[in-house]
């Protein structure tokens, strides 16, 4: 089979990666190490301008970790108008399973790609494995930014709350009883206010009410804990930690705000985020998330993939007299975590589809299977708002 045009495959490495070029024939014309710098970069670009220059065909070009290491690789090739194609890592696995090689090895990799080139006309598996890299809008690419910086940041604060909490038991049992959560922001500003942990138990009324946010009524609780404080012989050494926790914790929780804030001023251009946040209960964080997730309907086929994408479809799973579904492993766990919440929400908001969630939880389902039968329905409302470019509208 030959293709009227060259195409380019390129294993993506952290510090280099390994670039194959094939003719229409799909026999080799060149191969090098592109290293992941401006210098490296310039003479991809330069040999790629040599054979569309000798042949007059053009160039195709597929990668394997688009949005990853690629960076900024993969921004610069759709720049300059070659069409781009992402290789799904776990079907590129499952094809080269079919079509073993004789090892594993970068090189070997960039050829699988190219073998997909010429494949993914007449074999449905080698063309779900390259996916055409679609155009989208430049604020949903910047929303795709935020929020992930924003889910990390929030991340990385629950497991520093969780190593606090953890840490306050054990060296001041008692503590946090009086609180309800450990990364309140009274609590926190009350942790950080002296330079030594154990001096907490000894800070008068008048101190404790120049606290941000401790008013008389946090004042008379800890009041109450400093009668019966205890610090364990270890506060000599671990206070340090937890003060330190707290600070990091407070810089955490300003950093978050601050991303809030762009992400609620740049999603109000977003086209996608708006319709989403026009459903009862999708709130602008959790409708930015999916935007940038999203990107563009262009990318999916019919709502059925966009569901498999964001999580709220099973795959069937049949094996004889067994009939049942499994989880699909090709799933953004982002956009799905966004949806769950939303979803939740989105219970509390309409009856009907509170009566639903009480439908199939009545079926015997779990809430998180409830949540997800639910948000497949939600699902084709988005695949439809987005499609007529309308918003929700309760009937």
């Amino acid at each position: 089979m030959q293709t009227s045009q060259i195409t380019v495959g390129i294993d993506i490495g952290s510090y280099q990666h390994r670039v194959a070029i094939a003719g229409p024939d799909g026999g080799i014309l060149e191969e090098f190490d592109l290293a992941h710098h401006k210098l490296g970069f310039r003479d991809f670009f330069q040999r790629l301008a040599v054979h569309e220059k000798r042949t007059g065909l053009p160039v195709a070009i597929a990668m394997e970790g688009f949005n990853g290491h690629a960076r900024p690789l993969d921004t610069q090739i759709r720049m300059r108008g070659y069409p781009l194609y992402n290789v799904n890592n776990l079907k590129l696995a499952r094809f080269k399973e079919i079509f073993p090689g004789p090892a594993k090895s970068d090189p070997i990799d960039a050829h699988k790609i190219l073998e997909l080139f010429q494949l993914r006309t007449h074999l449905p598996l080698a063309k779900d494995v390259l996916q055409e890299v679609a155009a989208t809008p430049a604020e949903n690419d910047q929303l795709k930014r935020l929020t992930r910086r924003r889910r990390q940041l929030v991340n990385d604060k629950m497991r520093i709350a969780n190593r606090l909490q953890a840490d306050l038991k054990a060296v001041s049992p008692g503590l946090l009883d009086i609180t309800g959560s450990v990364d309140n922001l009274w609590f926190l500003n009350f942790l950080t206010c002296r330079g030594e942990f154990p001096k907490l138990a000894r800070i008068q009324d008048k101190s404790l009410l120049q606290v941000k946010g401790v008013g008389h009524h946090y004042a008379d609780m800890i009041v109450q804990w400093q009668r019966t404080a205890y610090f364990a012989p270890e506060v000599a050494f671990v206070g340090d930690m937890i003060i330190e926790d707290g600070r990091r914790i407070l810089e955490i929780m300003t950093s978050i705000k601050r991303l809030e804030t762009q992400i609620v001023g740049i999603a109000e251009h977003s086209e996608i985020a708006g319709w989403i946040q026009s459903i009862p209960g999708f709130g602008t964080i959790s409708s930015a998330e999916l935007a940038g997730e999203i990107g563009t309907l262009e990318r999916f086929t019919s709502e059925a993939s966009l569901a498999l994408y964001i999580g709220m479809a099973a795959l069937d799973n049949q094996s004889g007299q067994f009939k049942g579904t499994k989880t699909p492993r090709q799933v953004n766990k982002r956009a799905k975590g966004a949806m769950m919440v939303a979803v939740a929400r989105h219970i509390k908001e309409v009856p009907g589809s509170k009566g639903y969630y009480d439908k199939k939880r009545t079926e015997g389902k779990k809430h998180n299977q409830a949540i997800r039968a639910l948000g497949r329905h939600l699902t084709r409302v988005i695949w439809s708002l987005i499609k007529h470019q309308r918003n929700y509208e309760i009937r």
